[in-house]
């Protein structure tokens, strides 16, 4: 890690925690968003946290309200400072108070009640980030180019093409790299009078339009004034921004152009997730510098026994006697019984181990049984699936949700802690 730079460490962070992330459901069932299992042994909340850590922003406080146990939990157990620096990651949770007694009702409300508990922190500058996005990035070439444009607030965006444009808000950006105005997906109709200059190589691949990644940088007095004088403002992207901008501040853009996804649903999760079992992914776990921090949970190598193994990511602590496993992210102390076939799939794994006095008295162990064929789906954690199973996801199928998983855009998300008997056949079986 790398503290104490000369103008990060006048930084503080906010990370938000999220709504209920009902997108995102059931693996969001009995957790917030940002603790949700991504890579087989980390959390979504480990990134933004690792991002700021690796650019020498260490005071940030997490924003949570609903769902929020496990977050804390693993934040609790995590993140660690020593004494010779005054680094923190704190939570703060939602809370009644005399003046107010009503939850976070948005990003900017979360910020807002947020105010008096961060106010006692020494800083000058507030970045604020999402708990739910997958990317690296430098915020200490933000924090630096928001400096050196005297910026009042800058917003990270990133150039994506016409067909993309009308799902973000799209900023119109001057020359100079200031945002003149703001718009919330744009329709197609309107599309040309949004183009930013960009340079010719973004040009020639149809990359003219620069989209907010909800990452900001504020002032302290400004992020105070905008907060004070719209009360009754909720949103930052919707609300407080194009009122920074209407007031005339100075709102500059930071054009990033590195890899950067919304984990938004539960295709873009999937995706996320499968991608990093690519020879090449586009999000590198395997980097000397730019580290993903995590719990360190002190587990033993995994076990492949009789296991092909092609293209997949394979976490510490499994046990597995699978026939092949191909495309897949395998989460921690998995268990996957002999003869299955696993593809396209992320397994997120067990919390815990199951003793052999715990394995003879259940029906069903915890994990994946025998001769088990699974495709093109996501396995929460100690899910109970069993032998001769078959889950096959696919795009023909109907979005669907039971007592035991979900089908959305053709995967299926089998629950936390659920059943799936014996002989079972769930999605597109022949």
């Amino acid at each position: 890690m790398k503290y104490n730079r000369n103008v990060t460490s006048r930084f503080i962070c906010l990370i938000l925690g999220g709504g209920k992330g009902t997108r995102l459901h059931p693996l969001t069932w009995r957790r917030s968003k940002p603790a949700v299992p991504i890579a087989g042994k980390y959390r979504l909340i480990d990134i933004p946290i690792s991002n700021c850590l690796n650019s020498g922003i260490n005071k940030i406080f997490v924003l949570t309200q609903f769902n929020s146990a496990s977050l804390n939990r693993h934040i609790k157990n995590t993140y660690h400072f020593d004494n010779f620096t005054n680094g923190f990651v704190d939570i703060l949770a939602a809370e009644q108070f005399d003046g107010n007694l009503e939850w976070f009702q948005g990003t900017a409300d979360a910020v807002r009640q947020s105010v008096r508990n961060i106010s006692v922190t020494d800083f000058d500058y507030v970045m604020i980030l999402s708990g739910d996005q997958l990317y690296q990035m430098d915020f200490e070439l933000m924090a630096k180019y928001h400096v050196a444009q005297n910026a009042d607030v800058t917003i990270a965006t990133i150039p994506v093409n016409a067909k993309d444009a009308t799902s973000f808000g799209i900023m119109k950006v001057n020359q100079h790299g200031y945002i003149n105005s703001f718009t919330e997906k744009p329709d197609k109709s309107v599309l040309s009078k949004w183009k930013s200059p960009v340079g010719a190589e973004l040009i020639s691949e149809g990359r003219e339009y620069l989209a907010s990644m909800g990452i900001y940088i504020f002032n302290r007095s400004m992020l105070r004034d905008l907060l004070r004088d719209n009360p009754d403002a909720t949103d930052f992207g919707k609300e407080l921004i194009p009122t920074a901008l209407k007031g005339g501040a100075q709102v500059a853009s930071y054009m990033f152009d590195g890899y950067w996804t919304d984990i938004g649903n539960i295709e873009s999760f999937f995706q996320a997730n499968i991608e990093l079992a690519n020879d090449i992914p586009n999000f590198n776990l395997f980097d000397n510098v730019n580290k993903i921090f995590t719990r360190a949970r002190q587990l033993p190598p995994s076990k492949l026994q009789g296991t092909t193994c092609t293209n997949s990511i394979i976490a510490e602590g499994c046990i597995i006697h699978a026939k092949s496993i191909v495309n897949c992210v395998i989460g921690i102390r998995a268990r996957i019984g002999e003869n299955s076939v696993i593809q396209n799939t992320y397994v997120m794994g067990n919390d815990f181990y199951e003793s052999l006095e715990d394995l003879t008295k259940q029906e069903l162990p915890i994990g994946i049984g025998k001769n088990t064929y699974i495709d093109r789906a996501i396995i929460d954690k100690q899910a109970r699936i069993g032998s001769n199973v078959i889950i096959k996801g696919d795009p023909s199928l109907t979005d669907a949700e039971t007592d035991t998983y979900v089908v959305r855009d053709g995967i299926i998300a089998v629950k936390k802690g659920v059943t799936i008997p014996d002989g079972s056949r769930i999605g597109k079986v022949e």
